[in-house]
């Protein structure tokens, strides 16, 4: 498949639109922080499937889907997506609750670092030294974090690894990214049902106990399949360039809900840590767009 060599403006807006979505999610989250993050987790997996199944019936692309379901290495590396992305949300959505949404910030700004050493370590690219000053700026943050807590910003690493990971075995799967969406929540979704039932026979599900928990728990489906369809059609029309500059629009909209909304402490070490992200962020989006300058063009 050749690179992307140009923006569309259908590419740009869908990007854009599942950044900004992305970065409401906190706010979404916060009103349900009342319920256990599990069974939060558990109705995102159950409700994403009719909206993920939907779309791909729109786009008569359901051939792929079962072809994965009937080949068995397929649906073993779907199992692995899964639990990755399984371990993700229910992170995130403990994070929102338990005010650590800067934690949940800190990990999304981290995520793109981590990404480029994971493809150093196993796929034996080459760092360039600006990478390697941006991946140790990030190393430094989170150890001046651990340093002055204590203990590791667990949900932040917790973030960063599951979603570095489930990207680097994402792209192992032959299918595209609608299909491997939905055949992930598809097998998510015997467990996410007896997650429901679990907390529904033990009087702790939330689920039906009033409308405003249904809907919200209902409306989960939508919050989460919507932003992965515009990503994944937005990637399509955008240069590699320009989806590596958005990326940073959910994080730091993430961080702003964190500290201007819900009010979370934004000072010690965390003045000193988020400035040496954000300036390997800076170091390495320069080397990033430098790259792509020098590459030669209709590759």
């Amino acid at each position: 498949m050749s690179t992307q060599n140009e923006d569309t403006p259908a590419g740009l807006a869908f990007a854009v639109s599942a950044y900004f979505l992305w970065g409401f999610l906190p706010l979404y989250m916060k009103a349900l922080d009342h319920i256990s993050p599990v069974e939060v987790v558990a109705h995102r997996v159950l409700w994403s499937v009719p909206v993920a199944a939907l779309v791909l019936m729109i786009l008569r692309r359901t051939g792929d889907l079962l072809t994965a379901l009937r080949t068995p290495r397929m649906l073993a590396m779907g199992c692995v997506t899964a639990a990755l992305i399984s371990v993700n949300w229910g992170v995130y959505v403990w994070a929102i609750a338990n005010e650590r949404t800067l934690d949940a910030a800190l990990g999304y700004y981290i995520n793109p670092l981590f990404s480029v050493a994971l493809g150093s370590l196993l796929l034996r690219e080459r760092l360039t030294p600006p990478q390697m000053i941006a991946i140790a700026l990030a190393l430094g943050a989170v150890l001046v974090l651990t340093i002055d807590a204590g203990s590791l910003p667990w949900p932040a690493v917790a973030l960063f690894v599951s979603w570095g990971f489930y990207a680097y075995f994402k792209k192992m799967l032959p299918i595209g990214p609608n299909q491997g969406f939905l055949l992930e929540v598809l097998i998510l979704t015997p467990p996410a049902i007896a997650v429901v039932l679990w907390q529904s026979v033990n009087g702790n599900g939330a689920f039906g106990t009033s409308a405003y928990d249904t809907w919200m728990l209902l409306g989960c489906g939508l919050v989460t399949a919507i932003p992965l369809m515009l990503y994944a059609n937005g990637a399509k029309g955008l240069k590699l360039s320009t989806i590596a500059i958005l990326q940073y629009i959910a994080p730091t909209m993430i961080f702003l809900c964190a500290v201007v909304i819900f009010g979370e402490p934004f000072d010690g070490a965390r003045l000193i840590a988020f400035p040496m992200i954000w300036a390997a962020l800076v170091i390495y989006s320069w080397s990033l767009l430098a790259t792509f300058r020098k590459a030669p063009r209709g590759t």
